[in-house]
């Protein structure tokens, strides 16, 4: 069995079921497993072949669904990119990976496969850029594309997340890794055709593979919400009520936004039976006033990073009055194990904290371009602590990788970029606030006292927008521990008492 079987055993059994309501159009179960095959016959035309790597540079759509199902029909895999970010980090990451072919349209390509990336073969969906066009794909038989079966760690996917030396590291997910996640999530959640599923996050987010690939499994249908929706809550609580959504998955911040101003509170019937949440805390507030308010919909909180999907789960089954810690994010899931290793390498035990292990099916095959993870455990980086009933609760970063509005954001990413500005000496990001309050903070050394916007505009270039940083102090020399090391702790204090003194204004 492989990623892709899902989609062609759901179209022989139910070909007029809707599949997929996106911005461009909808489309049932058998039209898109024959969109599919043209698209893994038009790749085969530019030279894709099993193991290769195909780019995916599109706004979320039909189109974009399909072109990744072609693309597993041939045995090779798929690397969604960020369709908001910037052209100079796309252009990194069709370099890391040596994509064979990249499917966007013509604008992007224009901006985006040349000198050194002039030999990326192309299939735009509008216009012509050295390569075929979407409507070229007429020209090919929607037959079933033969000889293809990838092995079970064959790479499905690539989802690049952000890299501490500023360069994004590409997450390598095999069929094996996604296919225990997805049988486990559609299991648990007693998925059936009659459901419809939300696609809240972005493509190159590993929180819609759930959506996706759950929805494949047991032929329900997807409804795609359009990026600029996003956050956008009143339109977004619309939606779930217009698209009849019976499971919604999302970071919490979407969810606190349809809340405070999308007037999901006010309605007074909703066809919702599960809400699933992962990316970030869910603060404790919000999420006892959405539970109380919908007390026969499921909670659910997943946890896991990018390199192990999701490795543990709590579902929400009531919230004590005087509670003040944040929902666990639970036991282990998906086949996996998981252990709090304390640092003197000793497992934690009851009511001590540890970083999270984790090891199982569901643990990636390693960064592209790294030596492969093989069976070792994946630690998390995440600090956790193991409770009476065996759930653990999640304390904190070890690091200075951040979750920032259910976004993965390596500090040194951002840093990084900050430093390649020709009038800034040094730069340190800190993150102050969680959830939707959540605000990176930089604290530059410069030779000149730089606009706030100029900054943006440079971050813009390099970074995707949430990495943006949201407020810019100017230092005469960052603050040092003993040992030599920036005091980024003496900086994030910093920055929660600007955030305080700006709140009270």
């Amino acid at each position: 069995m492989s990623l892709q079987n899902f989609l062609i055993l759901s179209a022989k059994r139910t070909p007029d079921a809707l599949a997929i309501r996106g911005p461009d159009g909808s489309i049932t179960y058998g039209e898109l497993d024959r969109l599919a095959n043209r698209i893994a016959k038009a790749l085969t035309a530019l030279g894709v072949c099993r193991g290769d790597r195909v780019g995916i540079w599109l706004d979320k759509s039909v189109r974009a669904v399909a072109t990744m199902q072609g693309v597993l029909r041939l045995g090779a895999a798929y690397v969604p990119i960020d369709p908001l970010g910037p052209a100079v980090r796309t252009r990194t990451i069709l370099k890391d990976c040596a994509v064979k072919a990249l499917i966007t349209t013509e604008k992007r390509a224009e901006a985006t496969l040349t000198n050194d990336l002039e030999c990326v073969a192309c299939l735009c969906t509008d216009g012509i850029w050295k390569g075929q066009t979407w409507n070229d794909l007429v020209a090919f038989s929607d037959e079933p594309v033969e000889g293809f079966s990838p092995a079970d760690d064959d790479l499905a996917y690539i989802l690049y997340t952000s890299g501490s030396t500023g360069k994004p590291k590409g997450v390598c997910i095999s069929h094996r890794n996604a296919l225990a996640f997805i049988e486990w999530a559609a299991q648990e959640l007693q998925a059936t055709p009659a459901d419809r599923f939300s696609n809240h996050a972005p493509f190159h987010f590993d929180l819609s593979v759930l959506d996706l690939y759950v929805a494949f499994h047991v032929g329900a249908s997807v409804s795609l919400v359009p990026d600029g929706m996003s956050y956008a809550p009143k339109r977004l609580v619309d939606f779930i009520t217009q698209e009849t959504i019976t499971i919604w998955y999302s970071v919490p911040s979407a969810l606190i936004l349809m809340m405070e101003q999308g007037g999901l509170l006010d309605r007074q019937t909703l066809p919702l039976r599960a809400i699933l949440f992962a990316g970030e805390p869910f603060s404790l507030k919000h999420l006892r006033r959405l539970y109380e308010y919908l007390p026969s919909v499921r909670f659910l909180n997943l946890y896991g990073p990018t390199e192990t999907n999701v490795c543990t789960f709590y579902e929400v089954q009531g919230i004590e009055p005087d509670r003040t810690k944040p929902v666990p994010i639970g036991r282990a899931c998906s086949g996996n194990c998981v252990w709090a290793l304390k640092d003197d390498g000793t497992k934690a035990k009851l009511g001590e904290e540890g970083e999270l292990i984790v090891s199982g099916p569901t643990v990636m095959l390693g960064y592209w371009g790294h030596p492969p993870q093989g069976d070792k455990p994946y630690a998390t980086g995440d600090i956790v602590r193991l409770l009476k009933d065996d759930n653990y609760l999640y304390v904190g970063r070890r690091d200075h990788l951040v979750k920032v509005r259910g976004h993965r954001v390596e500090l040194g990413d951002i840093e990084a970029a900050l430093a390649e500005h020709p009038e800034i000496h040094e730069a340190a990001v800190v993150v102050s606030g969680s959830g939707i309050d959540a605000r990176l903070t930089a604290f530059v050394v410069s030779t000149g006292d730089l606009p706030l916007l100029s900054i943006k505009r440079h971050c813009a270039e390099r970074l995707p927008r949430y990495m943006i940083v949201d407020d810019v102090r100017f230092i005469a020399a960052l603050p040092r521990t003993r040992n030599g090391k920036i005091d980024r702790q003496r900086l994030t204090q910093e920055a929660v008492n600007i955030t305080s003194a700006l709140s009270r204004v």
